[in-house]
């Protein structure tokens, strides 16, 4: 069997940066991905992902301030530039219910700059806004957009120039841990080729799983299992009308989140003349086997509604919708740790809301698989209780 220091399975933003920051520890690192490299059946695709430091949970907001440290130093590194900071602000509605209702106090203890608005002020100071006179703002400058596939793509390529092996079409079948500190033997199939497919075993002395919806397929032989909500999201394009074309340009118009009882956000144009915009956990609920990739008409008349309140611009044409697949743990809280019974094996879950830590996220998989341990904290970020984990019958 080939052997390898640490083996990656499931090749989205997430283990994508596993992949990068092991090959950058010098280590002999393999990867594998179901599909094709920047496919559209998981999370990881498409132009756009929200960065931000704006968060309620303390935890998440340390860990933001790393990921930009490293977003920087990935840039460096690939000689291009993959954020653009827009500045940023979150819709606080006082008659709903928010996750974000402590976000001026998490920001104040973190010493994050922010402002806070009320709507008169936000609207006077974007005029694109039509804010009611229950909404507070709160803006934070640092805020901005990464560029989803080109993250990742360029993340494939940092890693294949440090040494990783890197197999697309290939479907991990099995992960079968030894003896603690022995490793983990790694069963694939290589897929898209007819019935010319091909079997092969790999050894490695750790395995990071960062596969997403199709986790618990590979935990089940093991007695482990994630309770895992998995639903289709979209998020639709829309072209303003000609006369407000400038007002949505990311100097004027900035990434933006709705936090009440429905959760929406979206971005200045970005790359074309469109803005995009679209719902948070809509409970669109699926398996990746039942997916249809068909958009929700009810859903997109739920935002363009939304969008018609917040953001008038009569004429604005839709123009396409996406689909995108979420896998939300318990709480929705990211898992990244190794598995209790199979220490070898470290798993890495970003709860559908990963993309702006991802540098960061990859970085303390890789430091765990090769280290042993993080100056991350992580300790918020372990597997939930509620899973179960049983000896295999």
């Amino acid at each position: 069997m080939d052997q390898y220091d640490v083996a990656v399975i499931g090749l989205g933003v997430l283990g994508s940066a596993a992949a990068y920051y092991s090959a950058l520890k010098s280590k002999k690192v393999i990867a594998f991905e179901q599909f094709e490299l920047g496919h559209v059946h998981g999370s990881s695709h498409d132009t756009s992902r929200i960065v931000r430091t704006s968060n309620p949970i303390p935890e998440y907001v340390r860990l933001a301030k790393s990921a930009y440290k490293d977003w920087a130093e990935l840039e460096k590194a690939a000689g291009q530039k993959l954020l653009t900071i827009t500045g940023g602000v979150v819709f606080l509605p006082k008659d709903e219910n928010s996750q974000f209702r402590d976000l001026a106090q998490t920001l104040d203890a973190e010493n994050v700059p922010y402002e806070l608005l009320n709507a008169d002020e936000a609207n006077k100071r974007w005029p694109q806004f039509n804010l009611p006179n229950n909404v507070e703002t709160v803006y934070t400058p640092d805020t901005g957009i990464a560029h989803a596939s080109k993250t990742v793509a360029t993340m494939q390529f940092l890693a294949r120039s440090k040494g990783a092996v890197i197999h697309e079409n290939t479907r991990v079948d099995n992960v079968t841990p030894k003896s603690p500190g022995q490793g983990v033997a790694i069963e694939t199939t290589r897929t898209g080729f007819g019935s010319d497919s091909l079997k092969r075993t790999f050894q490695a002395s750790k395995v990071i799983l960062t596969t997403d919806a199709w986790t618990n397929k590979l935990l089940a032989p093991l007695g482990v299992h994630i309770p895992l909500s998995i639903m289709q999201e979209q998020v639709t394009y829309f072209k303003p009308t000609d006369k407000k074309q400038d007002w949505f340009n990311p100097d004027k118009f900035p990434v933006w989140i709705w936090a009440g009882d429905k959760s929406f956000y979206g971005f200045p144009t970005y790359g074309e003349p469109t803005i995009k915009a679209g719902r948070d956990t809509s409970n669109n609920f699926m398996t990746p086997e039942q997916r249809t990739y068909v958009q929700s008409p009810e859903l997109l008349e739920q935002l363009s509604s939304f969008m018609a309140r917040t953001f008038p611009d009569e004429g604005r044409q839709k123009l396409r919708t996406v689909t995108c697949q979420y896998t939300i743990t318990p709480d929705r809280q990211f898992i990244i740790s190794p598995l209790k019974d199979h220490p070898d094996v470290i798993l890495g879950l970003g709860a559908a809301h990963a993309f702006k830590f991802a540098p960061a996220f990859g970085r303390v998989l890789a430091e765990l698989a090769i280290d042993g341990e993080t100056a991350e904290d992580i300790s918020k970020f372990g597997i939930p209780k509620v899973a179960t984990s049983e000896s295999k019958l």
